[in-house]
């Protein structure tokens, strides 16, 4: 996630009751005078703003404004129209921008803080429903049992048909303590209720314990504790095993992404030189590309990194670069599938706006969208932990979505997925066995990568 300075013109509508001037952003900023096609303002604007066509547009807009606002069977205030039509032109682009008012860029700030009020679920919007791209480990949602790739419905009793994912997610916040119930659409089930209790969210981004002579350390989410928390979980990884420690198993199943700093920082706490991930976009100042430091945290030992279809972004990110560089063996599924970049840009006294404004891309070239990852070894979900029986989605199947640029789809096979959670898959600390059958097998590959290097030094 970037935050770039930005530079936007203001509109001054002469067809509303009173001026409205807005400046967005902090630079010189352009006047239009909608109606009268008088401008003003300082260099050059571009020929497409110049066009008849622009301004045939923008007063088709005006006019639909003004009719709204004047014959809608009940008051609409002004600057709910706006915001209406602001999310609306960002929301058409693809599933991922949006406009954020000022309520809701303030909360997504404290949720990149790691705490906020909620239920613990990563959302997004599909065929007018919101769908659970990942519960967050701990909450309420994951201790309700919901599932990547649910669809919900109905909110209290209310439909979600016709919500912004904005207006959906503020809904679904609230005091805590309180409770809403959800509508659930899973599969071909008959759709269900949940009622949640709404909770104080803090997510503790990494968690880790050992299991045997393995070192297991599971990112739920990107946010800014990420990086320390990953080197807080080696270190303690390493003081209790010592020499015994055989490799470590990074689970990022189910993790819905986040920060891209954090992303950066956590593959290169892993790599000594090296690419790490490129973004490219329609210009420079949207293309960069990140290369990793000297110093490998786990001092080069044996990685397992698992995925599924709800790894998404920033988790995508992380494992693409440690396979790219052969560096770890990635094991699960095939993950999400969300390669692009949203860069947050405040809008000065109203907001933000997230918007698309590039791709990423692995060290390889290898683009993430709409086609994700591909494990070096497919590991499905043993039968028994297949509880859900709908194919999970992914980035591709979101109406809207970006193409991969290369052109090729992402392999038709999805998971079926199920939460994956440190204190249950892990819960074999003394040499029991591991419940979680993908887990299992990334023990077991570590500890046959110990086995043959050990023999071939001897």
């Amino acid at each position: 996630m970037t935050t770039p300075e930005t530079r936007l013109p203001f509109l001054r509508l002469p067809f509303l009751r009173r001026p409205i001037v807005r400046r967005l952003g902090g630079a010189a900023a352009v006047t239009v005078l909608l109606g009268g096609l008088a401008v003003a303002g300082s260099g050059q604007l571009d020929a497409q703003t110049n066009s008849s066509e622009t301004y045939r547009q923008l007063n088709l807009f005006g006019a639909v404004f003004e009719r709204v606002r004047a014959n809608y069977v009940e008051e609409v205030s002004e600057e709910k129209l706006f915001e209406a039509a602001i999310n609306g032109m960002l929301s058409s682009l693809d599933p991922h921008s949006s406009f954020l008012n000022a309520k809701n860029y303030r909360d997504m700030q404290v949720q990149t803080r790691g705490e906020f009020g909620g239920l613990g679920i990563e959302v997004t919007m599909e065929g007018g429903l919101v769908k659970v791209v990942s519960p967050i480990d701990d909450t309420p949602a994951a201790r309700a049992g919901l599932l990547p790739g649910d669809l919900i419905s109905h909110l209290d009793g209310e439909p979600v048909l016709g919500l912004t994912l904005s207006e959906a997610v503020e809904r679904m916040r609230g005091k805590v303590g309180s409770e809403i119930t959800l509508t659930v659409r899973r599969g071909e089930q008959e759709p269900f209720d949940v009622t949640l209790e709404r909770a104080t969210i803090t997510i503790r981004s990494v968690r880790h314990r050992t299991i045997g002579d393995i070192g297991y350390v599971r990112i739920t989410t990107f946010n800014e504790q990420s990086t320390s928390g990953l080197q807080e979980a080696v270190a303690a990884i390493h003081q209790e095993l010592g020499d015994r420690l055989h490799g470590y198993v990074i689970d990022l199943r189910n993790n819905p992404g986040g920060l891209l700093d954090q992303a950066i920082s956590v593959s290169d706490a892993f790599l000594e030189r090296g690419e790490i991930v490129s973004t490219r976009g329609r210009g420079e100042e949207n293309s960069s590309r990140a290369n990793a430091t000297p110093g490998d945290i786990t001092d080069g030992a044996p990685l397992v990194v698992l995925i599924n279809g709800g790894s998404a972004s920033a988790s995508e990110i992380v494992a693409g670069a440690l396979q790219d560089q052969h560096r770890a063996i990635i094991l699960g599924t095939q993950s999400f599938g969300k390669g692009s970049v949203q860069t947050i840009i405040p809008l000065q006294g109203y907001g933000a706006m997230r918007l698309t404004t590039a791709r990423y891309y692995t060290p390889s070239g290898r683009s993430i969208q709409a086609k994700g990852i591909t494990p070096d070894i497919l590991v499905e979900p043993a039968k028994i932990e297949k509880i859900a029986t709908q194919r999970g989605r992914r980035e591709a199947d979101l109406r809207g979505a970006l193409v991969n640029p290369d052109g090729t789809a992402a392999p038709g096979k999805a998971d079926d997925q199920k939460p994956a959670d440190a204190q249950e898959n892990a819960d074999a600390g003394k040499g029991g066995e591991v419940d979680d059958y993908q887990l299992a097998r990334a023990i077991d590959l570590l500890r046959g990568i110990h086995l043959y290097q050990s023999r071939v030094v001897n």
